[in-house]
């Protein structure tokens, strides 16, 4: 779906006046970073005519037909925690019919929807040149905390599978000591089933638990090598990073005034997170179907369902 210079410049306004980065407000808004970049150079170029449709000798076979829209509606009511981008992927799995981010945020939006995020244009960092290609090649591992009322501060131990971003284990702990960073390592190691031969590289930054003699004797006797993050490089750490980030503004909507809640609702949305949301750095898939291997039979079922859907749309769509 297209959009007109105003859409664009609405758009571009968004974005610029957002606290969460370029990255997450057009996850939000279901839009490629590639397509904005072009709409905002031009826009620095040309104006406001610089966003203006450029003209294409197209038809319409591609219209999405009315009951599908209203069925995009009826979804979206039902599901209002997904954004348009996760909408669409779970119109494509769980309806078998393919829409794209772009025409779901449209749809919304026409009918009012759409809530405005709040986001400073900042070109698109460089990514951690050291690519994983498989699960379990790497782990992230980080800590974050919680305040408990009458309790204090408890801090959050996770291990983060690098691949495949799914939560290998976790632990909320009193501190965060090298033991604290084992156990959760020791629970990863099990929850993950991985053969002891081929441990894992433990990507970590430089805090003082990470860099004790203590750990490292530990990830020795284990034989697991363990990668520290470059001082002031936060895309080195970013997948654990942003998780812990979109954790908190989950969890830090409620007060806790015990252990046990605080850790309730972490657990509530580690499986939300594991198991039903959609990740756009991972094809948007689900991270426990990256993880279990499902991956390139998930993506087979979604092109095989756009390739039925736009041919169905355009033999609905060219009917004299």
């Amino acid at each position: 779906m297209r959009y007109n210079k105003s859409e664009k410049m609405e758009i571009i306004r968004l974005v610029d006046g957002s606290e969460l980065g370029v990255s997450d407000t057009l996850k939000e808004l279901g839009i490629n970073k590639s397509t904005f970049y072009n709409w905002y150079k031009s826009y620095q170029e040309n104006g406001l005519d610089g966003l203006s449709e450029r003209r294409r000798n197209s038809g319409v076979w591609n219209r999405i037909p009315q009951e599908v829209r209203n069925k995009v509606v009826e979804t979206a009511l039902e599901y209002t925690a997904l954004s348009p981008r996760e909408l669409a992927w779970h119109i494509t799995d769980y309806q078998n019919y393919f829409i794209s981010e772009s025409s779901v945020y449209r749809i919304l939006k026409e009918r009012g929807l759409i809530t405005t995020p709040a986001h400073i244009v900042l070109s698109a960092s460089d990514s951690y040149k050291d690519k994983t290609t498989r699960i379990n090649q790497m782990w992230q591992t980080d800590f974050t905390y919680f305040k408990v009322i009458g309790w204090g501060w408890y801090y959050l131990s996770s291990v983060m599978d690098d691949y495949s971003r799914y939560i290998v284990a976790w632990e909320l702990c009193e501190g965060m000591k090298a033991p604290d960073v084992a156990y959760t390592i020791e629970k990863a190691i099990e929850n993950s089933g991985i053969n002891p031969k081929y441990m894992p590289r433990l990507l970590s930054d430089n805090g003082s638990c990470y860099i004790s003699h203590e750990l490292k004797d530990y990830l020795k006797s284990i034989g697991m090598q363990q990668v520290h993050g470059r001082p002031n490089h936060p895309q080195t750490q970013g997948k654990i990073e942003r998780y812990h980030r979109s954790m908190k503004n989950v969890i830090k909507l409620n007060n806790y005034y015990s252990p046990e809640e605080l850790r309730k609702a972490i657990e509530e949305f580690i499986h939300y997170y594991n198991h039903r949301r959609y990740h756009e750095a991972i094809n948007n898939l689900i991270p426990a179907d990256v993880y279990r291997g499902k991956r390139e039979t998930i993506l087979k079922q979604r092109w095989q369902i756009k390739q039925r859907t736009l041919k169905l749309r355009k033999k609905q769509n060219l009917k004299i």
